[in-house]
């Protein structure tokens, strides 16, 4: 095997296991979802990864990375992680990891769309043909017949979804000035922080035996966070990018093993169109840079 060859499958070894430690922390944030409020939740996934990344921080890089930011797009980030977590949460009371999954993995098509009026990026009638395509698969998920609280659960996921294609959009600005390890932590810090305030006046108090569920999605979400840095690191995206469905198997696992669903016919049939859509636009953009880089 190449060097190079060696190092892509490192590097895909690595997203598959990111993607395996967040459908872990999702899990233990779906079981805090029933017994606090989403907003609380939020807090708690922040404040609970915070010691570790910052462990990770001072084993490496030390604290100065972290204080020459640019504060404006970290506040932005913050702010829109504070709403992107909470919703999730809330959406996790009724959903289905399954379904829950399934819905977001519409934010690859969002943050298509997006790059065109935020970045500047030229995106061609293929792939917003594409773009349409996953859009008609979220239709399918949500569907709106007005079946009430698992419609607003399904929409809420939309929004976490939109929410992250923006985060993602504001990541690819922060990349050129920041480091790594600042956008993890200040994210981290303002969710601890922001969504613990908004929470503070709902507070439920902590079950001791809910500690457990706590830490594990700490140390699930800081272990996630930290895998999929190194994948993209050292991988091509347009390789790695297509793991991230592999959450819908731990998804399906998790929903059987730990609360017995499986999903339905129509929630299949709206992750199939919503993946395969995803899948098309990682190939065009795949096929689109080594036109440009022969």
């Amino acid at each position: 095997m190449t060097p190079v060859a060696s190092r892509q499958m490192r590097a895909s070894i690595t997203m598959l296991l990111a993607v395996a430690f967040f459908a872990l922390m999702d899990a233990g944030l779906k079981e805090l979802a029933g017994s606090y409020p989403p907003m609380q939740v939020a807090a708690l996934r922040g404040a609970a990864s915070l010691p570790f990344v910052l462990a990770w921080v001072l084993a490496t890089s030390g604290l100065r990375p972290l204080l020459k930011v640019r504060w404006p797009l970290h506040l932005l980030r913050g702010g829109i992680g504070i709403g992107m977590m909470a919703t999730f949460a809330y959406a996790l009371q009724t959903l289905p990891l399954t379904t829950a999954y399934s819905i977001f993995f519409v934010a690859p098509l969002l943050i298509t769309a997006l790059s065109v009026p935020l970045l500047g990026e030229k995106v061609g009638p293929r792939r917003w043909t594409a773009i349409g395509i996953g859009l008609l698969g979220v239709l399918v998920l949500l569907r709106p017949r007005g079946d009430g609280l698992m419609s607003w659960a399904a929409f809420a996921v939309l929004l976490a979804a939109a929410g992250y294609a923006v985060s993602a959009i504001t990541v690819r600005i922060l990349a050129r000035t920041d480091s790594t390890a600042s956008m993890m932590v200040w994210l981290l810090v303002f969710l601890a922080t922001g969504a613990g305030a908004l929470a503070w006046p709902s507070w439920v108090p902590i079950a001791p035996g809910d500690g457990w569920v706590i830490m594990g999605v700490g140390l699930a979400g800081a272990l996630g966070q930290y895998a999929i840095t190194e994948a993209f690191r050292t991988g091509e995206a347009s390789l790695l990018a297509p793991l991230e469905y592999t959450a819908l198997v731990w998804g399906v696992l998790l929903d059987v093993s730990l609360w017995g669903v499986l999903p339905d016919s129509i929630t299949w049939l709206g992750a199939a169109i919503i993946v395969a859509s995803g899948l098309y636009l990682l190939r065009r953009e795949r096929v689109h840079l080594e036109s440009e880089h022969p």
